[in-house]
C-alpha cells in the first residue's frame, strides 16, 4: 500500500513565437507551455504520475493554480484506492460543489481536473507495465462504462448502448492490436501550415511532408482571403490534385462570414474547414455545414465538455470530431466522446497541435481503434513536429503513420532538463 505524498505543479513555456510555430488567425504569436504536475508517492517503485494542461502562455500560471486546488484530493490518500476506482474518482473531482460552481464542467478548473486525471491514468499505465492504449483496450467493457459520467448523455447515449458498443468492438480485438503494432495509425501534419510562415517556408514544408509519407496537410486560414487563395493555391499546385489539405480558421469567423469565405476556397477542394466559428455555437456551426456541404466540417479541440459534443452530434455540427487530450476533464470524458462519436457514426481526427499532445492522443485514438469503433476509415491524429524533444517518450511518427508506443504510461513526462531549462520565470531560457 501507499500513500501520495505530494504534487509538484509547475509553469513551463517554451518560446515558440519567436519563430511564429504555432501561428494562426486568432493566436499569431503563441508560446506553447504546459500547466505540469507530478503526482508523487511513498511506494518504493518511485514511479511517479504526469499530466498537463496545453496552454500558449500568458494564463498558464492561472492553469497551474487551478491544478494546484485540487491537491487536497491527493495528498495523503491511499494510492491504490483511488487507482482502482477511477470512474468515482472522476466524479469526486468534477462534481465538487464548490469548485463546480467555476464551471461548471468548462474552463480552467474543469481542465485542471482533466491534468489530474490524465496524470493518475499515467500512474496506473507505469505501474501496469502497459501503455496507456493497450491498458485501456484489455479493460472489460464492463469496466471502461464504469468510468463514464453519463449524466447529460442518456437522451443521445446510454450507458446500456455503450456497452453494447464496446461488447460488439471485443471480437477481432487482438488482430487489431496486430495490425497496428504492424502498419500503424495514419497521421496528417500541420507543420507546414501556420500562418506567418512565408510562401517559401510553405512549399519547402509541403515538399517535406510528402516526402515524410503524409497524406494529407493543414493549412490555417481565416485572417485575409486574398492571403489564403495565394496560400492555398500554393500548397495545391505543390501537392498536387489528389492530395488532401486540410484549412483550419481556429473560430475566426462569424457564421455568414465562415460560408462566403469558404466558397472562395471550395475550388482548392479542401478536405475539411476546422473551428470556422465559436466552438459554443452548435447551431452556428451546423449552418455551416449545411451551406458548405460535401466540405465536412471539423471541431472540437476548444469544446469544453462531453454535453457540448452531444449536442454537436444529435445537430450535425460537425462531420469530422477532434478531440483534445488536454481540453476536457481527462481520459475518462474523453472516452464518453469517443463511445458517442461511435453511436452517431463520425470519425475522430484529435487536435494535437500543441506541446505534448500528440504524446498524448495517440492512447485514445488506438484505443478507439481497437475497442471502441473498431475502425481507421477516415481517421487520422493530426502532427506538429515540434517540441518531442522533452518528453520521455516521444512519440514515433514516420512514413506519415503513428506506431503505437511500448513504454509503460501515457507519454505525458516532460524530462528533468527541460523543466529546469523552461521553467517559467526563472528557467535559463527566460532568464
Amino acid at each position: 500500500m501507499s500513500t501520495i505524498t505530494r504534487v509538484d505543479i509547475q509553469d513551463i513555456r517554451f518560446p515558440t513565437s519567436a519563430d511564429l510555430d504555432g501561428s494562426d488567425a486568432m493566436n499569431p504569436d503563441p508560446d506553447y507551455s504546459a500547466a505540469y504536475l507530478s503526482i508523487i508517492t511513498d511506494a518504493e517503485d518511485g514511479l511517479a504520475g504526469n499530466g498537463f494542461v496545453f496552454t500558449i502562455g500568458r494564463g498558464n500560471d492561472v492553469q497551474a493554480a487551478g491544478i494546484s486546488a485540487l491537491t487536497g484530493y491527493l495528498v495523503g490518500r491511499n494510492t491504490e484506492g483511488i487507482l482502482a476506482d477511477l470512474g468515482g474518482f472522476w466524479k469526486t473531482l468534477v462534481h465538487d460543489s464548490q469548485l463546480r460552481w467555476l464551471g461548471p464542467e468548462k474552463g480552467v478548473m474543469h481542465m485542471a481536473v482533466g491534468a489530474v486525471i490524465n496524470a493518475l491514468w499515467d500512474l496506473r499505465a507505469k505501474r501496469e507495465g502497459k501503455p496507456l492504449w493497450l491498458l485501456l483496450a484489455e479493460m472489460t467493457p464492463e469496466e471502461l462504462v464504469e468510468l463514464v459520467d453519463f449524466r447529460y448523455l442518456t437522451d443521445a447515449l446510454t450507458p446500456k448502448e455503450a456497452l453494447e458498443i464496446l461488447r460488439k468492438a471485443v471480437p477481432g480485438q487482438e488482430e487489431r492490436i496486430a495490425q497496428l503494432r504492424s502498419v500503424g495509425y495514419e497521421a496528417y501534419t500541420t507543420t507546414p501550415g501556420w500562418l506567418g510562415y512565408s510562401d517559401e517556408k510553405l512549399t519547402r514544408l509541403c515538399h517535406e511532408a510528402i516526402a515524410d509519407g503524409f497524406q494529407q496537410i493543414k493549412l490555417k486560414v481565416g485572417a485575409d482571403l486574398d492571403d489564403d487563395i495565394r496560400r492555398m493555391r500554393v500548397a495545391r499546385e505543390v501537392c498536387g490534385p489528389d492530395f488532401r489539405i486540410a484549412t483550419d480558421a481556429n473560430q475566426r469567423w462569424d457564421v455568414a462570414q465562415a460560408i462566403e469565405w469558404m466558397k472562395h476556397l471550395a475550388p482548392f477542394n479542401p478536405a475539411w474547414i476546422e473551428e470556422p466559428t465559436s466552438p459554443d455555437d452548435i447551431l452556428g456551426h451546423a449552418a455551416i455545414a449545411k451551406a458548405i456541404a460535401p466540405i465536412p466540417v471539423a471541431t472540437g479541440e476548444h469544446v469544453q465538455n462531453r454535453i457540448i459534443f452531444k449536442q454537436m452530434l444529435q445537430a450535425n455540427s460537425l462531420q469530422v470530431l477532434q478531440m483534445d487530450a488536454a481540453r476536457v476533464a481527462g481520459v475518462n470524458e474523453n472516452i464518453a466522446i469517443l463511445l458517442l462519436a461511435a453511436k452517431f457514426g463520425v470519425p475522430v481526427c484529435p487536435h494535437a497541435g500543441g506541446v505534448g499532445l500528440c504524446e498524448a492522443v495517440q492512447h485514445l485514438s488506438m484505443f478507439d481503434f481497437v475497442s471502441v469503433s473498431g475502425s481507421m476509415d477516415g481517421r487520422m491524429i493530426e502532427f506538429v513536429d515540434h517540441l518531442h524533444e522533452h518528453f520521455d517518450t516521444p512519440v514515433d511518427v514516420h512514413d506519415g503513420r503513428y506506431w503505437p508506443p511500448s513504454e509503460p504510461g501515457a507519454g505525458t513526462e516532460i524530462i528533468q532538463s527541460s523543466i529546469t531549462d523552461f521553467l517559467y520565470p526563472h528557467g535559463s531560457v527566460w532568464a
